[in-house]
């Protein structure tokens, strides 16, 4: 693994030594790692940006699902490619309000610290700012209603600290909903029904993972063909394929470009060659078809005669 501006990548794409080049990062550069390594015929596989969803179905268990979101959506300070983004709250006759208040309890009580189950800090400046203009701009332009405010926690004098946020969508127009923010922030949008949650999820330019929470396997069977990412739970907010299973986004999306994925099958199909070697070990036998016996005529295909 080799960390570095634009120059490191362009200098390893064109060096004629390397014959496949793998890349994680920003959407933005993963196309462009992708292209200009494809302009010289190497193989390439190039993992961009995420916008995780998470979908609640009103047969959620409340505490399991709970938990599992805030970790998934604060875990490392939400920055990770795993972190879940959106959390679309399934709630057709109003009774999701146990749910959102369990979330909103939890992320409270996250504490500032690089301890086990603690809040750890954004790695630089510029990531803190990023996320203080998501959440400035969604309630200030967008209306919307910030449920936990880590803003408190943000004194850039000591560091690139952020809080647990938890902000309730009022316009679906909201950037904090489309763009992947890479911070410890939740968006929970309301919806009336499975349909209009599957909407969502699938139009959103990323194809990274996502995951349902059901006490209903039919329900679960019904929602993961229809996801539009690559890996999906069930009960299970980060839902990282574990071996033989391969990791990467989807094709086709703003998660993925390239070929092939970066663990599993998919790792071995990319950074070795496929090779064919066909073999006959034995007696010659006779080349005019007329005098051979059957199974000297069988045989014969294997030699690419008639």
């Amino acid at each position: 693994t080799v960390n570095g501006p634009s120059a490191v990548c362009t200098s390893l794409i064109n060096n004629p030594t390397i014959k496949a080049v793998t890349f994680v990062g920003s959407t933005k550069v993963a196309e462009i790692v992708a292209t200009e390594a494809h302009k010289l015929h190497k193989r390439v596989l190039s993992l961009g940006g995420a916008k995780n969803h998470l979908v609640a179905l009103p047969d959620a268990n409340v505490e399991q699902t709970a938990v599992d979101v805030v970790v998934s959506s604060m875990g490392c300070c939400g920055q990770r490619c795993m972190a879940a983004a959106n959390l679309l709250v399934v709630d057709p006759d109003g009774t999701s309000g146990p749910l959102v208040d369990r979330i909103v309890e939890l992320s409270k009580n996250l504490k500032a610290g690089q301890d086990k189950g603690e809040l750890g800090p954004l790695i630089n400046p510029a990531s803190l700012e990023k996320v203080l203009k998501y959440i400035r701009e969604s309630e200030e332009k967008y209306g919307g209603e910030i449920l936990v405010d880590g803003r408190k926690w943000s004194h850039p004098d000591k560091g690139n600290w952020v809080g647990a946020t938890v902000i309730k969508i009022k316009d679906r127009k909201d950037p904090a909903m489309h763009d992947e923010i890479f911070g410890p922030v939740l968006s929970i949008i309301v919806v009336k029904t499975i349909e209009e949650a599957l909407e969502i999820e699938n139009a959103n330019p990323y194809g990274n993972a996502a995951c349902v929470y059901t006490r209903s396997g039919g329900f679960a069977e019904q929602i993961i063909p229809r996801f539009r990412a690559a890996m999906l739970g069930v009960n299970v907010g980060i839902p990282v394929p574990r071996e033989p299973f391969t990791f990467g986004g989807l094709y086709g999306t703003h998660s993925k470009y390239g070929d092939g994925d970066i663990t599993g099958d998919g790792a071995m199909e990319f950074f070795s060659t496929r090779r064919k070697v066909t073999v006959r070990w034995g007696e010659a036998f006779s080349t005019n078809i007329a005098k051979c016996k059957k199974t000297e005529a069988d045989a014969a295909n294997f030699a690419g005669k008639m």
